[in-house]
């Protein structure tokens, strides 16, 4: 009685076994996972550190030494590429023009899209979950996509080569994910700071304006400096829909400016120089907000 007893537990005890090694080898290859995309991260973080530092120790380097000792420190530190790279171009022009489109750009872009958000996530609106999905679809199509009709469309309204023209079209290209992004933080805030409100007798703007804007300030401000950040280097719709000089952004007059140095002679110190003249200001601004956009990023998902 014994013996057949024992004999029907055997398969259930190796069943439990082998379940207990499964997970165990699961546990492991999940650890050795994580571990390796830790690594990964921070190899990709030190390679991007690195490489801005080189290209700013870059900026104060002659094209002989550039080429002698490229990850040596400057023997001797050029600011004068600087002042060379500053005066061939047109990025004094081009610096404002990026600096007015791109605060007009993030401002506008928050204007709309806190208001288009909130109503999408609290109101109940009808079809507001399918709408939600089509800007959250908006994100992922590409601009290269939609450019051509974009610049057909524009001509007809006699907006190309103007910033007005520009903006709008940054303005409509932010939107998708604008919204999509301040959807889901509003869905994350407590409905009972709006309970309350209303039993004191706030209508829904004056709710919105008074409590939930206040709340959602991390977020409204993670995607204005994101904004900035995305529309700063912006190129393709600068390219396409800006053709006068004093209307070109920043990158348009470091585009000039490296295709002026191929044909004349290329000084690789003032093409360094000329490149952190572009990349400095929102490296600075990155250094300054980074923790605020982290926090913002994170600030919904621990709710």
């Amino acid at each position: 009685m014994n013996r057949s007893q024992n004999t029907s537990h055997a398969p259930v005890a190796i069943a439990v076994a082998r379940n207990g090694a499964g997970k165990q080898i699961n546990g492991l290859l999940g650890r050795v996972g994580w571990r390796t995309t830790i690594v990964l991260v921070w190899a990709l973080a030190l390679f991007s550190v690195l490489l801005l530092v080189w290209i700013f120790l870059s900026s104060f380097k002659t094209t002989t030494e550039l080429f002698n000792h490229p990850f040596a420190l400057p023997q001797e530190w050029r600011l004068d590429n600087f002042t060379a790279a500053w005066n061939a171009s047109n990025f004094g022009v081009a610096l404002t023009n990026s600096v007015v489109l791109v605060l007009a750009t993030g401002l506008t872009t928050v204007v709309l899209a806190a208001p288009a958000a909130y109503a999408l996530s609290r109101f109940g609106v009808v079809g507001s979950r399918p709408l939600t999905m089509a800007f959250a679809l908006g994100v992922g199509i590409p601009v290269q996509v939609i450019v051509l009709p974009l610049y057909r469309l524009m001509s007809d309204l006699y907006l190309v080569n103007t910033l007005e023209g520009v903006w709008l079209l940054y303005v409509a290209t932010s939107l998708p994910f604008a919204v999509f992004f301040l959807t889901g933080f509003f869905v994350s805030l407590p409905k009972e700071m709006e309970e309350a409100a209303s039993l004191d007798g706030a209508g829904p703007v004056r709710t919105f304006t008074s409590i939930m804007l206040p709340l959602a300030r991390s977020g409204i401000v993670t995607l204005l400096i994101l904004n900035i950040i995305s529309h700063w280097g912006e190129t393709i719709i600068a390219l396409v829909f800006l053709q006068s000089t004093e209307l070109e952004t920043l990158p348009l007059a470091l585009l000039k400016f490296l295709q002026r140095l191929q044909y004349t002679g290329a000084d690789w110190g003032q093409l360094f120089a000329g490149v952190a003249i572009v990349i400095g200001p929102v490296l600075l601004l990155y250094l300054w907000l980074g923790r605020r956009i982290i926090e913002g990023l994170t600030l919904g998902a621990d709710r």
